[in-house]
């Protein structure tokens, strides 16, 4: 049962055990603990600096919409591996599929002029385009507690034709 909540979340095998004894071998209930601690780890690693990471492009619809996003981390080993690229690539087709307008919350405060719903507009709050249950923040989050590192979304950019 660790082995399989581990390979589902990612997490330490100390730390699969004792979410597995606490939710007495559910593993369901299990991995809602790790997320919830995983969500208090991301939030603690919040302010440690991101200086590291990759640009992501995107291309979609036969060259008609590109993307272009800047993803951190704090470590070129772990902007190197497969799973942040792939965090960066998703992000990258999040904002061709989407169009969001800012990054967070607080962008959106300096930017009165932009109107709608903050899951339209704001890029971490929309609903991910591959699953719809979680949220790009979500996304990042998991990937923090994969990695153990701080990841931010720099700065995205969309291009359209005609647009």
């Amino acid at each position: 049962m660790v082995k399989n909540l581990r390979q589902a979340t990612g997490a330490g095998v100390m730390d699969a055990k004792r979410a597995l004894d606490d939710a007495n071998g559910d593993i369901e209930k299990a991995t809602l603990l790790l997320r919830e601690q995983g969500l208090a780890a991301a939030e603690k690693r919040a302010d440690r600096e991101t200086s590291q990471g990759v640009i992501e492009s995107y291309i979609h619809g036969g060259g008609r919409i590109g993307t272009l996003i800047e993803l951190s981390c704090e470590t070129d080993f772990v902007a190197n591996t497969d799973e942040f690229r792939s965090l960066a690539r998703d992000i990258a087709m999040q904002v061709a599929a989407m169009n969001p307008r800012v990054i967070t919350k607080d962008e959106r405060i300096n930017k009165p002029e932009i109107e709608g719903a903050d899951e339209e507009i704001v890029l971490l709050e929309q609903p991910f385009i591959k699953d719809a249950s979680l949220k790009i923040d979500d996304l990042v989050k998991e990937a923090i507690l994969k990695t153990g590192e701080n990841i931010r979304v720099r700065r995205i950019a969309r291009f359209e034709l005609g647009g």
